[in-house]
């Protein structure tokens, strides 16, 4: 509308303006989307599922939860202490991540870093210990150290380590780096640096993240006792391995409980924090 109170049509030098600034689909995007659709039919197609087994065993299934009412309770003074060490195996592990990872973390932040190889390095380092899942750590440490808690300490602290330097390495990046800045001036070593000013900037960030870390810790030391690495998840191999499913449904109750429980824990503390 202009001033005079008319309305006058849009010339089509503006409608040519209009149409030009709608962005453009990005190509790269749809032929990623386009292959995963093309990959996701030949899967179907190459790995040759017989979804009439489907069927069978979702009827067998049906039935054997059938058969693990009621819950045997009367394993508890076995599947309790099993539970207490996978919740010690988490613990421990978690805890020893979280010291090595506070120092190497510095190292691999970019703005605290002595240069930049140095956090190539250590990045690469996370990124190995990371991508290797822990139940093949497990694997590992228990052919290196035999069967036991030990190994699944070890499996727990050596994945977590490599998720806990990334993530605290970017919570260190991303603060403001004006006072670390500040305190380089002012003749701070780098030792000073982190312990007056990083960690009281990061410090909350820091927790959330370990937190986060040790209620999936939590969860995963109850699945390494399925290869021998202690805990609750080894008591549970041995009732479905006996077909003891009264057993069996009684540990996944407890380890339902476990988990549950650390979890609504861990979402007060984060409040807290």
């Amino acid at each position: 509308m202009s001033r005079d109170g008319n309305v006058y049509p849009l010339n089509a030098q503006e409608s040519d303006n209009e149409i030009a600034i709608k962005p453009k689909k990005d190509l790269f995007t749809r032929g990623v989307f386009a292959f995963g659709a093309v990959f996701f039919l030949f899967c179907l197609y190459q790995l040759n599922i017989d979804y009439s087994n489907l069927l069978a065993g979702t009827v067998d299934f049906i039935t054997m939860l059938g058969e693990m009412f009621p819950p045997d309770v009367s394993e508890w003074k076995y599947v309790i202490p099993a539970a207490i060490e996978s919740l010690q195996v988490a613990i421990l592990g978690t805890v020893i991540a979280v010291v090595i990872s506070l120092v190497l973390a510095f190292l691999a932040a970019e703005n605290l870093a002595p240069n930049n190889l140095v956090a190539s390095i250590v990045k690469g380092f996370a990124t190995l210990m990371r991508v290797i899942p822990t139940i093949i750590w497990a694997l590992i440490f228990i052919v290196a150290v035999g069967l036991g808690p030990l190994p699944g300490v070890l499996a727990i602290a050596v994945h977590s380590l490599g998720m806990l330097i990334k993530v605290f390495a970017q919570s260190v990046e991303e603060m403001d780096d004006g006072k670390i800045e500040a305190l380089r001036a002012s003749g701070a070593n780098w030792i000073q640096i982190i312990a007056q000013g990083v960690i009281p900037t990061v410090v909350t960030a820091l927790l959330s993240w370990t937190i986060l870390r040790l209620e999936i810790d939590i969860g995963e030391s109850t699945i390494l006792g399925l290869v021998g690495a202690g805990g609750i998840g080894w008591e549970l191999t041995r009732a479905m391995r006996s077909y003891d499913f009264n057993a069996a449904f009684f540990i996944a109750m407890v380890i339902f409980v476990m988990i549950f429980s650390v979890e609504m824990l861990s979402n007060r503390l984060k409040l807290k924090v």
